[in-house]
């Protein structure tokens, strides 16, 4: 089968998917003009576009969770300080939020695919605990998954195995869990390499399990572990969060095994050099798409037993994934993929090539302030060498009475994560450039603000 009548085949069954949905209830249809027409949609797709309709001045958004029922109008929630009814008012002594890791700068990127993105649910939907197969997984979500990976050419799926979560939260904690030795006796040692994102820390150390435990920076075993039997679990994030640099695991021995997580090897983000490769990699859908509060994760693995292991603990933990997800996902992956990935990936780099040359720009003007030193690359995907574009800004302070960057930042009112939360000194600080537009204009006219002030 050719790549172009796989892809009409999947489009196909989609297709089909969301038609059995919609008239899989006959006492729910009525005849018009000698055709059978939905009657239940209707009020669903009037509220719906009552409520996108409303335009919150282009500070905010109204959503379908916040329309009350009894038949009051929904409120517009708005960007951080902005405020007013209609999220007109800003706020001038307002905070830069450079904190949270949401990513709303694909949010425009949906609102101009707002048709062929939306998904329509009915009450009964997918009431049941599993998918006709028994299983908490759909195979057409696995397929399109597939798809994504080789249009990205981001990582390598074919003989392996892809196990879906809550987010790659839920993987990752599933993942330590699976490469764990049974033993009470000899635990596994979780380690990473500082900087590094702190849920590997506070989830390794939360669970407190007796089959492994946390034992801070590689740096610590990786001249020991050659010659110890104990085994040892190593996270490595490419790119790392919070500096954006591709990484590889440091701890070498044949007891070692080693979790990548792969959040942000997507064409918007990082160049990629070539398909990743590894036994373990988890991705998530908050990065790819933007939607991390859909909560959806999956795991692309080599090894069937630690598949086993894992399907087991999230069997165990949530009987699998919310349907309504998983159906979000395939209809999100379906547009992701339209035309080979172009409009998405280009959207995202752009937007994110302009936010750091403009970030570069403001602090290359002072000798207070240092960035990551990130280089032009090569990528597959775009074919080219491409700019750097790294989802947050590493920010050092370099005068030596500035030990905490974090609280210099909070004083010019900017805020961010010191650099303890991911094991690094405070001399650093992450600033998240992922958020939503008007989150990055408060953050650059904030830092053009004090850096003037430093001149």
């Amino acid at each position: 089968m050719t790549k172009t009548m796989a892809k009409k085949t999947c489009c196909m069954y989609l297709a089909f998917i969301v038609t059995t949905m919609i008239v899989s209830s006959a006492s729910n249809l009525f005849v018009v003009g000698g055709e059978w027409k939905p009657s239940w949609t209707a009020g669903a797709a009037e509220e719906a576009e009552a409520v996108a309709a409303i335009p919150c001045s282009g500070h905010g958004r109204a959503y379908l969770d916040g329309l009350v029922l009894n038949g009051h109008e929904p409120v517009c929630e708005c960007n951080p300080c902005y405020s007013g009814s209609d999220c007109s008012k800003l706020s001038s002594d307002c905070a830069a939020n450079a904190g949270s890791g949401d990513p709303y700068f694909l949010e425009p990127f949906w609102m101009k695919h707002a048709a062929s993105s939306a998904v329509l649910v009915s009450g009964w939907h997918r009431m049941g605990y599993s998918y006709s197969d028994g299983t908490y997984i759909s195979e057409l979500l696995v397929q399109y998954i597939r798809k994504l990976h080789e249009t990205a050419g981001n990582a390598v799926t074919e003989g392996k195995y892809i196990i879906f979560g809550g987010g790659s939260t839920q993987l990752l904690s599933a993942a330590v869990y699976a490469l764990s030795p049974n033993s009470s006796v000899s635990p596994a040692k979780v380690v990473a390499t500082a900087p590094y994102y702190s849920v590997y820390r506070t989830q390794t150390q939360f669970f407190n399990s007796r089959d492994f435990s946390y034992e801070g920076d590689t740096t610590l075993w990786k001249n020991i572990s050659k010659n110890d039997n104990t085994r040892f679990i190593e996270f490595v994030t490419s790119p790392n969060n919070p500096d954006g640099k591709l990484t590889k695991g440091l701890v070498q021995g044949s007891n070692v095994k080693t979790i990548y997580d792969r959040a942000y090897y997507w064409p918007h983000f990082t160049a990629i050099p070539s398909p990743a490769d590894e036994d373990l990699m988890v991705f998530t859908i908050s990065k790819l798409t933007g939607h991390a509060g859909t909560r959806f994760g999956w795991a692309i693995i080599k090894d069937e037993e630690v598949y086993e292991k894992m399907l087991d603990y999230v069997g165990l933990n949530t009987m699998g994934i919310s349907r309504e997800a998983q159906l979000r996902a395939l209809k999100l992956f379906d547009v992701a993929v339209e035309g080979e990935g172009r409009e998405i990936f280009e959207f995202g780099y752009t937007t994110m090539r302009d936010r750091w040359m403009r970030l570069k720009q403001v602090l290359s003007k002072s000798s207070r302030f240092s960035l990551q030193k990130l280089s032009s690359q090569y990528c597959s995907f775009f074919k080219r060498d491409r700019d750097p574009t790294p989802a947050y800004a590493w920010v050092k302070c370099e005068r030596q009475q500035d030990k905490n960057c974090n609280d210099v930042l909070v004083a010019a009112g900017i805020n961010g994560r010191q650099g303890s939360v991911y094991s690094a000194d405070n001399r650093y600080v992450r600033l998240s450039l992922i958020r939503s537009q008007d989150d990055f204009e408060i953050l650059i006219n904030k830092l053009k603000t004090l850096v003037a002030k430093d001149q």
